[in-house]
């Protein structure tokens, strides 16, 4: 049931952290891995090069939206550019490859996308971080959006909600002692979840094991949405 042999899965953001444990194990389940990244030559907050590169790749059953990135602001300190800069990825570059792929899983008769949502979709957080928190609830909301909407395509959407992971997005945060215990207390299992147990959720949402489940928001957050 999770084995994804003969599908073609597309990953953003996919050349570190959580993209590259999700195509490396997409690998391993025998996909075929396509990585869109700045690192490969593109940039998915550019819809003409997302539209070139799928041209290129021709087939798509799998779409994870990885790409993100926070800028760690209040609302005050963010200019209005840091605020767009970050909708413009997590969100907007989303809902663009999205929307770029749906005639390539219709064509082959459906597909699923895994969007990178966040346990700051769903919550207020722990520190201040407007702009990321407002991308990530959208994701949230974008992702049962496209759910409802390309059900009928036999395209599954969902999304998975990571908390705090060790990537290069996160280093700031583990740089500080004092963030560092406060993240801890907020996590019931005593451990935060690696890139692998993110992409392990993802190719769960991905494969036929997941076949009657669209719309959700899958958290992987060591029980801090339980509190």
């Amino acid at each position: 049931m999770f084995d994804l042999k003969n599908k073609t899965a597309v990953v953003t953001g996919g050349a570190n952290g959580i993209g590259a444990a999700t195509a490396a194990l997409f690998r391993q389940s025998g996909a075929k891995v396509e990585v869109l990244d700045l690192e490969t030559g593109c940039d998915v907050t550019d819809e003409a090069q997302v539209k070139a590169a799928l041209a290129r790749i021709g087939a798509v059953d799998v779409l994870v939206n990885n790409a993100g990135r926070a800028i760690r602001k209040n609302a005050i300190q963010a200019s209005r550019e840091e605020w767009q800069s970050v909708l413009d990825l997590n969100l907007t570059a989303m809902f663009l490859c999205s929307r770029l792929a749906h005639p390539y899983m219709k064509q082959r008769g459906g597909g699923a996308i895994v969007n990178l949502a966040s346990i700051m979709g769903l919550s207020g957080g722990l520190y201040p971080n407007a702009s990321y928190q407002a991308s990530k609830g959208g994701v949230v909301n974008l992702t049962r959006a496209l759910a409802l909407e390309w059900a009928a395509d036999n395209i599954r959407v969902n999304a998975v909600a990571p908390s705090y992971v060790r990537t290069e997005l996160t280093a700031p945060i583990f740089a500080s002692a004092e963030m560092t215990q406060t993240v801890m207390s907020h996590t019931p299992l005593g451990r935060l979840p690696e890139p692998g147990d993110i992409a392990a959720a993802i190719l769960f949402l991905a494969s036929d094991a997941a076949r009657c489940i669209t719309g959700v928001t899958l958290p992987v957050d060591s029980g801090y949405l339980a509190r």
